[in-house]
């Protein structure tokens, strides 16, 4: 099933018990607010659905698996009501993820920014390759990885974290990601990467159902109060995207583009 949404779309696929959703937006696979919905959506469809034993995260294209947040919506932000919203997008994508009763490999082809890192890090298991190049770029526009943090936070630790959220401007490559937990494994090519997650999805789809239910809500013990938190965070962003220096950076990072 494929839900088109201003020439980007979530792409839902079931094989052999494997649900694989894949996003795309021409703009390096940045994430609307429609967008961000629909993928929520088919993260909760594939979780929810009995033939599916495992689920496979990843994006379109090859050199970007995730951009953040669109800056066109950013832009057309006007009060803290829509900020709101917006930043609940990255929330819901989270949240979906978290309580999803099934193990979701990310396919990480390449760059992560700000909320892209989020979804890696909220992936149970991500394999990605040499191009995976990442930085949280949020705090350059004047606001801060709010919504993500606590995902990122807990995958590579509090360090790694305040790492990537104070030095905005600077990528870290594929093998610091591997080497602070973000990413479990790390390819020179996507053959490699496209091979290691059939062997792993081969294994998972025989494996217990059940165990992987539990096993998930182990890996997730103390995140049950996300559902509030990240909305918190988000009226964080929504009110600091209004803010007249957040407002020139999206600006002159928009001229950037065109």
């Amino acid at each position: 099933m494929e839900i088109s949404i201003n020439n980007g779309y979530v792409r839902s696929e079931f094989h052999n018990g494997i649900t694989t959703i894949e996003f795309y937006h021409p703009q390096s696979n940045s994430l609307p607010g429609k967008l961000l919905e629909e993928l929520a959506k088919a993260i909760h469809g594939a979780g929810n659905d009995i033939d599916t034993k495992l689920i496979i995260l990843r994006s379109a294209g090859e050199k970007t698996f995730c951009a953040g947040a669109s800056f066109d919506e950013l832009a057309a932000i006007h009060t803290q009501d829509q900020g709101l919203q917006f930043f609940s997008g990255f929330a819901h994508v989270i949240n979906a993820i978290r309580i999803a009763p099934k193990f979701i490999i990310a396919r990480i082809q390449g760059k992560c920014v700000g909320g892209g890192v989020g979804i890696a890090a909220a992936a149970d298991y991500a394999i990605a390759t040499e191009n995976a190049e990442v930085k949280l770029s949020e705090l350059a526009v004047g606001i801060g990885p709010f919504v993500v943090g606590p995902a990122v936070e807990r995958k590579i630790g509090s360090s790694a974290y305040s790492q990537l959220a104070i030095d905005a401007t600077m990528w870290r490559n594929a093998e610091w990601a591997r080497r602070k937990g973000l990413f479990a494994e790390v390819h020179s090519h996507v053959d490699g990467m496209d091979e290691a997650i059939e062997r792993l999805s081969n294994e998972l789809v025989h494996s217990s159902p059940q165990a992987m239910a539990e096993m998930k809500k182990v890996f997730w013990k103390g995140t049950e109060h996300w559902d509030k938190l990240l909305i918190e965070r988000a009226a964080i962003s929504g009110r600091l995207v209004l803010s007249d220096f957040t407002k020139n950076a999206i600006s002159k990072f928009k001229k950037k583009q065109h």
